[in-house]
């Protein structure tokens, strides 16, 4: 199975997956599925390169396929990219607690804050980030192709 760095990378699959998202949010009562030809209609790439990059997508599992008849029917599966989540956050976390210390240093001149304040004024920082990236990492890329 490919590296999901090394499939995420590819434009046309960020592409396919910003057009499997927009379908599940565009589209809630379809299940967030969209058939092959479909894509290819949004994308106006051609069905075989549709279907080699969807192969590659499917076979790392960040989308699932339903069959019906000869057609395909595919929708989005997050659960792979909790890895590069899960890689990623570390560094958003360090810039944000970095960010959430300069800026308690800053308002050490305007107010003081004690240590009990400081500290969940990291946390809350911490968390905003991990929780931006989370939205960030499924969104952004996808959006940029």
């Amino acid at each position: 199975m490919a590296d999901i760095f090394d499939v995420v990378a590819d434009s046309t699959r960020r592409d396919i997956l910003a057009v499997l998202l927009d379908r599940e949010t565009d589209a809630p009562q379809s299940g967030g599925e969209i058939s092959v030809s479909e894509i290819v209609a949004v994308l106006g790439a051609s069905q075989p390169t549709v279907s080699k990059h969807l192969k590659v997508l499917r076979e790392t599992g960040l989308v699932a396929v339903r069959e019906e008849g000869q057609h395909r029917y595919y929708r989005l599966d997050r659960a792979p990219l909790e890895e590069l989540e899960d890689w990623l956050i570390p560094f958003l976390a360090q810039d944000a607690a970095a960010d959430a210390a300069k800026l308690a240093s800053a308002d050490e001149h305007d107010s003081a804050l004690n240590d009990e304040q400081l500290a969940f004024a990291a946390k809350l920082g911490k968390a905003f980030a991990e929780t931006a990236h989370s939205v960030s990492s499924v969104v952004g890329p996808l959006r940029k192709g």
